[in-house]
């Protein structure tokens, strides 16, 4: 990205020394549609992790170049034709993407994003298969919806004063600008659901977005519990930019002498593979050149076969603050656990006692890397400056040292807790309940009151934040 940078910087000064001569955006050939379909077969038949079991990119496919530029123009957008070339979308490969504009896709992957701080899962109206509402389920930090003082838990009814249904929703929240109106939900003293009531309560706030880095490491603290000390960290995001900042969590941890720790990944998508191996790395310290995950490209790439390795240092920042712990507490949801932070929990396994608190993961094990038109595919290095178009296409699978995947199932829980609105509770707070069943399973001989919560029909799970949901790749 920091030579495009450069040569985008060499355009404006050289335009503004020869302006009276040529003006060089001449010279830069936009590209047809067919020209980026082109990128994109080629990148597709080099590099997808699923090119055998999909016909169109066989390396014999075509016989002579007319038809594979028949081919070609029988798709009606560069979109179009990487849909059809996907291997099994509603199931296996749920998470290739392309993009129109690398430039975005680079400040996602670098955390920055429009947003206006909130993210929230979406129910349905007890007794309703139609009327919705929205329970906030994460303030970002100095974020406007932080400043703006909003909070974990509230209920939202209303968007710019219409209720929330199923046929609105989406439009309504997809708006950049919008005023939420807030309800109150009652139980009516009662463990049944149906009778459950969301009424309004004359609050409101209106919300922009904004341009937004987020700091993945959303919350951490030492919680001291019965004599023993424990370590909290919320972390959203595999992001290698928060590398150090990451290990330094983890010296905090040391010097305060933890000696339990609760990963709480439950709204993390993924991100970085080597990150989530640095990860793994501060939780143990023990396995130091042990085989921590596997990476298998395609028979074409199979030269690229990557082992990573539990490591005593970051690359360019020094030693790793290591715990040395034998279990690991890691709390997950259904739709937001995803990709690396199933990596975590896969590739620690084989070595110490992993106990996951929450609800059944994502079910992610491919890792994907960003894909240019360039000659080298995976650098901008003589990027096509005719279009911005750029891909994120499965390339490898991830297994632990065992060669065991995760299912596209997602992995189960251990212990089975789900968040309803009535009781998201702060995060970091022991009463929090996700955190509150690891505190009782590492502190309490009795641990049968431990059990599974029932939660309203979760509909969807929009986020206001744009982000690479649901993704692990290789830097």
């Amino acid at each position: 990205m920091k030579k495009i940078k450069i040569l985008i910087l060499l355009f404006v000064t050289t335009i503004s020394v020869t302006s009276c001569y040529d003006d060089l955006d001449d010279n830069i050939i936009v590209s047809t549609n067919v020209e980026i379909s082109d990128f994109v077969w080629k990148a597709m038949n080099a590099v997808y992790l699923y090119k055998s079991e999909i016909p169109d990119l066989a390396d014999d496919r075509f016989v002579t170049n007319e038809e594979y530029n028949d081919y070609l123009n029988s798709y009606s957008t560069p979109e179009e034709l990487f849909e059809s070339l996907k291997y099994a979308p509603n199931t296996i490969d749920r998470f290739s993407r392309i993009y129109s504009d690398y430039n975005q896709l680079l400040d996602l992957i670098g955390g920055t994003s429009l947003s206006n701080g909130i993210e929230y899962n979406l129910y349905f109206i007890p007794g309703s298969d139609s009327e919705i509402f929205g329970a906030i389920t994460q303030v970002l930090n100095n974020s406007m919806a932080s400043d703006l003082g909003l909070e974990r838990g509230q209920i939202f009814r209303t968007v710019n004063g219409e209720n929330l249904t199923s046929n609105n929703y989406i439009e309504l929240l997809s708006a950049n600008d919008y005023t939420l109106g807030f309800a109150d939900y009652n139980t009516n003293g009662t463990n049944n659901t149906e009778d459950d009531t969301v009424t309004l309560n004359d609050e409101n706030v209106s919300l922009s977005l904004v341009t937004y880095t987020e700091n993945p490491i959303h919350k951490s603290e030492v919680l001291q519990v019965n004599g023993t000390n424990i370590g909290y960290l919320m972390y959203n995001a595999f992001n290698t930019n928060y590398n150090s900042a990451l290990n330094e969590v983890f010296g905090e941890f040391s010097a305060a002498g933890v000696t339990e720790l609760v990963l709480d990944l439950r709204y993390n998508g993924g991100g970085s593979v080597q990150t989530a191996a640095y990860l793994g790395s501060m939780v143990t310290g023990q396995f130091t050149g042990d085989v921590y995950s596997k990476l298998f490209y395609n028979d074409n790439l199979s030269n690229n076969n990557e082992d990573y390795l539990f490591t005593n240092s970051i690359s360019g920042s020094g030693t790793i603050n290591s715990l040395n712990l034998t279990k690991v507490y890691v709390l997950t949801t259904n739709r937001r656990t995803a990709s690396a932070s199933e990596l975590i929990i896969n590739s620690l396994r084989p070595y110490i006692e992993v106990i996951v608190i929450g609800e059944n993961t994502v079910g992610k094990t491919q890792a994907s890397r960003t894909v240019y038109d360039s000659p080298s595919l995976f650098s901008s290095d003589g990027i096509n400056l005719g279009h911005t178009y750029a891909m994120q296409p499965l390339i490898a699978n991830s297994t632990n040292v065992n060669d065991e995947l995760v299912p596209n199932t997602g992995l189960t829980p251990d212990i089975e807790l789900s968040e309803t609105p009535t009781n998201y509770g702060i995060l970091g707070d022991v009463n929090e309940p996700l955190l509150a069943a690891a505190i009782q399973h590492m502190t309490s001989a009795d641990r049968s009151s431990i059990t599974n919560s029932n939660v309203n029909e979760l509909i969807d799970v929009k986020h206001i934040k744009t982000t690479l949901e649901q993704d692990m790749y290789i830097d």
